[in-house]
């Protein structure tokens, strides 16, 4: 694939309200569990945005749903993160709103598991579109969590549709196993025909991929990136601590390593990763220059509490 140059990052996703709750020792069912909690502005797609824009991204603007109760907040966030928002504001449903819970280290991880409430994001909907959206965009990134209900899955398809339409190159990250695996991959790769670039988990890249071979699930992360790099131009499979792979025309071209890194909250990392990546490719890198700047600020996303630069 040719380095695109140039041009404002479109993004459209979710913005919510993360309810971040990091625990020392494991939970402790019927009882309480001590932990440190914070109320911190979040959503994949809002993630991307401003970790793109604080990786040297010039022009970053983001299309998003929130609710009344919380649209000014969110607004400021994204405008202080140098991001330019376009929230529609919707007078009926809240919010969306997410509880994290991460485990505070144990294992060196910082794994998570979420608990997720749409909300309004998820009605995003296909009249909050427009085409003139696009005027000055040199890349549009869809997240993955539009494609998990009705109306922002068809905002979504109008998106690409437009981007197509003018050629202008369409990333989309998966971002959820767990939704992924409720939608299917096969609905799931037909939504998503047509985009340049795919960034999923690894093991978003194996669920895929077996869908594509017919099968239940790829076992061979290899072989699953480059199964799907047969259905995409270019397809980027994030490893946490391990890296990423770099797959085009059927094969690996590239084990990207990531740096190493004291983790509190892995909670964005894979957004933190998406933005870097995409804010270079913007400025002209490579396929595999771009990868390892994704590498780099996953690897201080995960030393940070919540999922967006300091």
């Amino acid at each position: 694939m040719t380095s695109p140059r140039g041009g404002a990052l479109l993004v459209l996703g979710d913005i919510v309200t993360d309810i971040v709750a990091r625990h020392g020792a494991p939970l402790a069912p019927g009882t309480d569990t001590a932990a440190v909690i914070r109320t911190v502005p979040g959503g994949a797609g809002a993630n991307v945005a401003c970790w793109a824009a604080a990786r040297g991204c010039g022009d970053v603007r983001m299309l998003g749903r929130v609710g009344a109760d919380a649209a000014a907040w969110h607004e400021e966030a994204l405008t202080r993160a140098g991001v330019r928002p376009r929230l529609v504001v919707d007078s009926e449903a809240p919010t969306g709103t997410v509880i994290c819970l991460v485990d505070g280290g144990v294992g060196g991880r910082a794994e998570r598991t979420f608990l997720s409430d749409g909300g309004a994001s998820v009605r995003l909907s296909e009249a909050d579109w427009s085409a003139d959206l696009l005027d000055g965009v040199g890349w549009l990134h869809l997240s993955g969590y539009l494609f998990f209900a009705g109306a922002s899955r068809a905002a979504a398809a109008a998106a690409l549709a437009a981007a197509r339409a003018r050629g202008v190159p369409v990333s989309v990250d998966p971002a959820s196993a767990g939704f992924l695996a409720g939608l299917g991959a096969k609905r799931f790769l037909a939504a998503v025909e047509g985009v340049e670039v795919l960034l999923p988990s690894a093991g978003e890249a194996r669920f895929l991929a077996g869908a594509a071979a017919g099968v239940t699930e790829l076992s061979g992360l290899t072989e699953a990136a480059g199964a799907l790099s047969r259905r995409f131009p270019a397809v980027v499979v994030k490893r946490g601590p391990a890296g990423a792979l770099v797959a085009t025309g059927g094969k690996v071209r590239a084990e990207v390593p990531a740096p190493r890194a004291a983790a509190r909250d892995s909670t964005g990392a894979g957004d933190a990763f998406t933005g870097a990546f995409l804010a270079a490719r913007l400025g002209g890198a490579g396929l595999c220059e771009a990868s390892a700047e994704g590498c780099r600020a996953g690897a201080r996303a995960v030393e940070l509490v919540g999922g967006r630069p300091g």
